[in-house]
């Protein structure tokens, strides 16, 4: 439990950040607690696996695939008719290489279908740091295909040098602007790609704070938006017309030596509308919003995968 609690102060603290790398931290502390765990009582293991899924839950507003893989991974504990808990042990870590197997999948999946795209001489734009929509363009250079891409600094805590970084370290020809020049660049650009924290119901994306901006300034400009994400990313939280919760992150990332009497907001995520949404890429294709429902009905309706509730 000392290491769940450890690597929840540091998903709460931002030390780790980023969907994906969340979600493995979440999985390998699992592991470990499951291999620790001292009691023999099933009774007290799932006990103890709520708490700790309960406490994972609460970090941080916008982690649906960490909750999801919470809840994959447990579900078939709960599940179990086994009563000893070396064996329920046994059947956590399975499901969690599982899960981590499949998710891996899933995104070479969702980034072969984005990288089919990309056609020579374009110029593609991109904003925060989002390891699968790296992943996407790095895959069309691989596929021999001779393009640009425009990245945003990220403000305030800079992703976008992150992704600058690995497009310039694969030879991807790549052109740095802060976050207000999207304005400007995006006439010049023939496509736009985001990752995507979280999917809802209705075809919305939460992602980095800025997101939204952008995709209504390249609706303005008649330039496609997509969004990149497994569906694994899908947020059943927001299925009754509830709000996304939006993280506010601290001020001091802003600015570390205001004045006292400053108000401070800093929101790490926005909400993107589906209207400004050309499609959501995954690995089942490229969906149009509006049908992001019906697709993950089939997904989580099979018998190994559920939605976490």
């Amino acid at each position: 439990m000392e290491r769940i609690k450890d690597i929840a102060d540091k998903i709460r603290n931002f030390e780790i950040r980023g969907t994906k790398n969340t979600a493995i931290a979440v999985i390998d502390a699992l592991k470990i607690f499951a291999q620790q765990t001292t009691t023999e009582n099933k009774t007290v293991f799932l006990a103890e696996l709520a708490q700790a899924q309960q406490l994972l839950f609460n970090t941080r507003k916008t982690e649906p695939l960490m909750r999801n893989a919470l809840h994959y991974i447990i579900n078939k504990v709960q599940q179990s008719n086994n009563q000893k808990v070396s064996e329920l042990s046994t059947i956590l870590i399975t499901n969690a290489d599982k899960f981590l197997s499949e998710l891996d999948l899933y995104r070479n999946y969702a980034a072969e279908i984005g990288a089919q795209l990309v056609q020579n001489n374009m110029t593609i734009f991109t904003h925060c740091n989002s390891s699968l929509a790296t992943l996407m363009l790095i895959k069309a250079k691989q596929n021999g295909k001779n393009f640009k891409v425009i990245c945003t600094e990220t403000r305030p805590t800079f992703q976008g040098r992150i992704t600058a970084r690995e497009l310039t370290s694969q030879d991807i020809k790549t052109t740095f602007i802060i976050d207000s020049a999207a304005q400007v660049f995006l006439p010049k650009t023939d496509f736009i790609i985001v990752g995507a924290d979280a999917i809802t119901p209705k075809g919305n994306i939460v992602n980095k704070i800025g997101t939204s901006g952008i995709a209504i300034l390249a609706h303005s400009a008649h330039k496609p938006f997509y969004a990149i994400s497994e569906l694994f990313k899908f947020d059943s939280t927001t299925l009754y017309n509830e709000q996304e919760g939006i993280e506010q992150r601290n001020p001091t990332e802003i600015w570390t030596d205001a004045p006292k009497n400053l108000n401070i907001q800093n929101p790490a995520f926005d909400v993107t509308h589906s209207k400004y949404i050309h499609g959501i890429i995954c690995e089942k294709g490229i969906i149009p919003p509006k049908n992001i429902l019906k697709v993950t009905k089939t997904i989580f309706s099979s018998p190994t995968i559920h939605l976490y509730s």
